[in-house]
């Protein structure tokens, strides 16, 4: 070791197949400080590599083993001339490579007399540290540092690289603390880098909002700028350079703007504070437009903030300050409230909870603590004014429905995060342990829970910092404040509230805590415009779901009647209730609401979802008492708007009440049943694929409490279902044998259900005959009567918009109910209604017709003379009628399985009724061959061909068909004289 110059060789043990190896470390250092290191290895990283860390403990650990030196100028004072030249020639010999033109240069410029060397007196010494007057900072690699940030931002989208740069945020958080100045440094190198990400430029050229995960990251970096421009010891000309650099940055047009509408001139911490009218409800609120604010303009606005105010530095000097002379308790601006406990009054919260953020951040946790204290006795103050005002006024508010927004902006989801900063400080007193903190900590590593033990506040008897902060979470939490403009701003709203509770449940409630909790919960319910638990709200308040739930969970043990009375109120989502006036139709519930009627909204459908958590926590809270649970179903049919969470509601109230191993709750399953019902007739008349499993879990509900609520849906199935849904998935489902096991009925009781079933069904034939015919038949099979009501419904309907495709459908069922005549009597009424063009050989019906011919013709000549005129009359296509002429020469009428009489032999095409089928077919031929030789093209000539082979097969059924035929042809050839290749192929093909 030479002066302030450490230097050596570290050796790295091998490994079976790694040798080992040899580092050379040289390490430079000042006032207990490492200015510079440099080591073989060449590991660039944020840290010290391994092996400079491991010289510096055996410096530290073996400091008499390591032989130290003076300065190497020293030494060289004490050389003659002649070594001072043995000195130099040996050194140059040893690394002649290296140091030759070096050695060279400053030997030409020492001989020269009017150099700039010879001018200075003395020669810099690295090994003799620094002056004085010098700064003097730990070591740090800034190139590196720009490169790693650089390499991050680029890969931005994968969440490694965030976390690692939340990490080296924190790093800079870790040397604010320990007041090392190169936080400061690191900080403004990671600035230029995330003002240099190519994707800023991108976003603001596209108008697109930069990611979730880079928003996060802005936000860090401006609230950390805040905390350093707001450094309580940091030079004047420090905090001027560092606002220079902020002006420079805010002023860039890639610079990100803040997030939401927070004011930067917000109300500041008042004793008292009236609330003022806002809009009645509906009316909307016209926020007035604000100039531009980047990330940074935080931290700028903290550059004219001190720390000199002389009530503050009384604050931060003692635990217990003490009103006096200088300090009042009362006028427009008191230091101290009514029990002599210091207040913080006259600049906004968020600012206030800054200067503590900044405190800790900078290693100075006591004053943290001591500022948070005045912070929360100010807070409290301000609501105990708040609920005095509030009741003077209750009356009169409350008379005129008028809602009031005192909050003009939400702590929580602020850009400061000021009840996170507060919560914090005063959590992190009550520890009981420290975890280690990681730059890059292993995802993997299960996250333990934080210990947390009450620590008396000093000079507040009776007082603890984890009360302390239970109380500004519940405060900050239960605000009312208005719903933030932008995406991003409602999305953080909702993060930090998570976040908030995430901390709160680390904590275990005790006696005291619970106290808390109940005093704050009904300090929440009498807050009027104050609370978002008051009376009145304003039409676009943050829901409180969230922070209800918590308190619910929190206060069922120990405060029964509370807990629900806070979730109850606290179940309503105003922006919903006041959205339709007076008139305006209510629009489809399943339309996306949010891009339609609340475009500010974006985050509706996420507070609509923990609405229903909150409602299903209550009913599950509430099992076994039918007086709560019938409160609680009175809610959430008030409260909630969108199907799909009802259903939701509905299936886990269904779940809750049928376990496994005991009888279920009935009341329970009757909530459920009634939700189910009321999601049915929400969306009765709308489209959607989940109306399926819904009925179908109405049904199986339905079935759980008993066959009475079974055929009460059954008897009411106008106002739930469509006919469809009824006559398949009611009726059949509820008739189901799995179903009749189920309930265990008796014989008189399932014949009960089975003729409510099918009466729905009859019912709904009536009502939709095209789609519930065949399953009411199907149900009415057992009962005579019911099936004859069934087939006349049927009949009656044919006449009146039963198309031939149902009642072919039918007419198949009856045939294959063993009823042939009824089959053929709707057949032929559909035949009726049917008509098939000359051109249309592959026409739908084309299968039901060949069916129906082959009915009538094994029932006998009466029902095949009959359906023949019908034949004629619906189907013009000749290629089909000679199929079905064919068909019925091949074999006897009535020989069939249903035949009711027997021929002795196959009927003759000469003869009624297949001679008039045949001239209806010939004569089909004849007119499709002149409508098909109008427009004719020559590549359709060969198909022609083949047509009129089947045509000539035709004619020569009929006893003078082969003359027929030769008429038709020789009149084909003088019409059409003039297509001479058509007419070459017809004489090659036919003579």
């Amino acid at each position: 070791m030479t002066g302030f110059h450490l230097s050596g060789n570290v050796r790295e043990p091998g490994s079976p197949r790694e040798p080992e190896h040899f580092y050379h470390v040289s390490i430079s250092f000042d006032r207990c400080k490492i200015t510079s290191v440099s080591c073989s290895c060449d590991n660039r990283d944020l840290f010290y590599c391994a092996h400079v860390v491991a010289l510096s403990l055996y410096r530290i650990r073996h400091a008499y083993q390591v032989e130290l030196r003076l300065p190497i100028s020293e030494t060289l004072s004490q050389m003659n001339r002649d070594q001072l030249q043995k000195f130099v020639q040996y050194l140059i010999s040893a690394h002649h490579t290296e140091v030759l033109p070096t050695a060279q240069r400053l030997a030409d410029e020492v001989l020269l007399l009017g150099s700039e060397i010879n001018l200075m007196h003395g020669a810099p010494d690295p090994t003799a540290g620094a002056s004085i007057e010098d700064a003097n900072c730990w070591h740090l690699d800034e190139e590196q540092i720009q490169e790693q940030v650089k390499q991050l931002l680029s890969n931005g989208g994968y969440y490694g690289a965030s976390q690692q740069l939340h990490s080296m945020f924190s790093k800079v958080r870790e040397m604010l603390r320990m007041r090392d100045s190169n936080g400061a440094r690191m900080l403004i190198l990671m600035t230029q880098q995330f003002l240099q990400d190519p994707r800023l430029a991108l976003w603001r050229q596209q108008g697109a909002g930069m990611t979730d995960k880079c928003r996060q990251l802005w936000d860090e970096l401006g609230a950390l700028w805040v905390c350093i421009i707001l450094s309580p010891h940091c030079k004047p000309e420090e905090r001027a350079g560092w606002l220079q650099l902020l002006a420079t940055w805010d002023k860039l047009d890639v610079c990100p703007l803040e997030e939401g509408n927070y004011s930067f001139d917000g109300p500041s911490l008042q004793p008292s504070a009236a609330p003022s009218p806002g809009p009645r409800q509906g009316e909307a609120e016209v926020t007035a437009t604000r100039s531009r604010h980047t990330v940074f303009g935080r931290a700028l606005q903290a550059g004219a903030l001190h720390w000199k105010d002389a009530h503050l530095q009384r604050i931060l000097a003692s635990d217990s300050p003490s009103p006096s002379l200088t300090g009042s308790t009362g006028g427009d601006k008191p230091d101290f409230d009514p029990q002599g406990r210091p207040l913080w009054l006259g600049e906004p919260f968020p600012t206030a909870c800054a200067r503590v953020d900044t405190l800790r951040a900078h290693g100075y946790p006591h004053k943290a603590l001591r500022l948070a204290g005045a912070i929360v006795n100010t807070l409290r103050l301000q609501q105990r004014h708040q609920l005095e005002i509030y009741k003077q006024q209750k009356k009169e508010l409350l008379q005129k429905g008028i809602t009031c927004i005192t909050n003009t902006e939400g702590w929580m989801g602020h850009p400061l995060d000021p009840i996170g900063c507060l919560c914090r400080a005063l959590l992190e007193a009550c520890r009981l342990e420290e975890e280690t903190l990681s730059l890059y900590p292993d995802s993997g590593t299960e996250k333990r829970k934080a210990l947390y033990q009450h620590v008396p506040v000093p000079g507040s008897p009776g007082e603890s910092y984890l009360a302390l902060a239970l109380e500004v979470a519940l405060l900050g939490l239960g605000q009312q404040r208005p719903l933030p403009e932008g995406l991003y701003a409602q999305d953080k709203v909702v993060r930090n509230e998570e976040q908030l509770l995430a901390l709160l449940e680390d904590v275990d409630l005790d006696d005291r805590l619970v106290q808390v909790l109940r005093k704050q919960a009904g300090l929440q319910l009498e807050g009027g415009p104050f609370s978002g638990f008051g009376e009145v709200l304003f039409r676009e308040s943050v829901p409180m779901h969230t922070c209800a739930r918590y308190l619910f969970s929190a206060l069922l043990p120990h405060d029964p009647d509370l807990a629900y009375r806070l979730a109850l109120r606290a179940m309503r989502l105003p922006v919903l209730e006041t959205a339709f006036p007076a008139g305006d139709p209510r629009p489809n519930p399943l339309d996306s609401i949010v891009s339609s009627r609340f475009p500010r909204w974006f985050i509706l459908g996420h507070l609509e979802t923990r609405q229903c958590e909150l409602a299903s926590t209550m009913l599950t809270a509430a099992k076994g008492d039918a007086k709560w649970l019938h409160v609680v179903l009175v809610s959430i049919q008030q409260n909630i708007h969108s199907p799909a969470l009802l259903f939701k509601l509905a299936q886990d109230a269904c779940k809750t009440a049928t376990p496994a191993s005991t009888p279920p709750d009935t009341t329970l399953l009757g909530i459920a049943l009634e939700l189910g019902l009321q999601v049915m007739r929400m969306t009765l008349n709308t489209m959607t694929w989940r109306r399926r499993e819904m009925v179908r879990w109405l049904v199986s509900c339905a079935t759980e409490i008993g066959p009475q609520a079974l055929m009460n849906i059954m008897q009411n199935w106008y106002s739930l279902f469509t006919p469809v849904e009824a006559a398949t998935i009611v009726a059949v489902t509820g008739t189901a044998h799995a179903t009749l096991l189920r309930l265990q009925l008796d014989t008189p009781q399932q014949e009960e259900l089975w003729t409510c079933a099918r009466t729905l069904a009859l019912q709904c034939a009536m009502k939709d005959p095209q789609n519930c015919t065949l399953p009411a038949l199907t149900l009415c099979e057992k009962s005579h009567a019911a099936f004859e009501a069934a087939y006349q419904i049927v009949l009656d309907a044919a006449a009146g918009g039963l198309g031939h495709a149902q009642l072919f459908t039918v007419a198949r069922y009856m045939e294959h109910r063993g009823l042939p005549l009824r089959a053929y009597k709707l057949a032929t009424l559909a035949l009726a209604q049917l008509s098939i063009a000359f051109n249309q050989d592959s026409h739908p019906a084309l299968n039901d017709v060949l069916w129906a011919c082959s009915l009538s013709h094994s029932l006998g000549r009466h029902e095949l003379s009959a359906i023949v005129p019908l034949i004629i009359r619906s189907i013009h296509c000749a290629p089909m009628l000679s199929d079905i002429l064919r068909r019925w020469t091949l074999s006897a009428p009535g020989l069939g399985p249903l035949g009711a009489r027997r021929a002795t032999k196959p009927l003759g095409t000469d003869r009624a009724p297949l001679c008039q089928l045949l001239d209806a077919a010939v004569t089909a031929y004849i007119t499709t061959s002149h409508s098909r030789l109008t427009h004719i093209s020559p590549r359709h000539y060969g198909d022609f061909i083949e047509f009129l082979g089947k045509a000539r097969e035709t004619f020569l059924l009929a006893p003078d068909g082969h003359l027929q035929f030769t008429q038709f042809l020789e009149n084909i050839k003088q019409t059409y004289k003039g297509k001479k290749k058509l007419m070459l192929l017809v004489r090659e093909r036919f003579g």
